[in-house]
């Protein structure tokens, strides 16, 4: 979204004033979320690990033994 701060004769001046203030570059971004969603992956794969080996230790004698 633009802002727009347009009053008296500046809108009518021979010259354009425009002003660019904190643009990111969308590759910083992608970085990020990439990072992010390599981790959350990560995480996950932990999380359904443990859970595996959990559920082995409390039911793998009942099963198996």
């Amino acid at each position: 979204m633009s802002q727009h701060n347009i009053s008296g004769s500046e809108v009518f001046g021979p010259k354009p004033f425009v002003i660019l203030r904190g643009v990111k570059t969308s590759g910083l971004r992608r970085q990020r979320s990439a990072r992010t969603l390599v981790a959350f992956i990560a995480g996950a794969i932990v999380a359904v690990a443990g859970g595996a080996v959990a559920l082995a230790a409390i039911f793998g004698p009942t099963l198996f033994g």
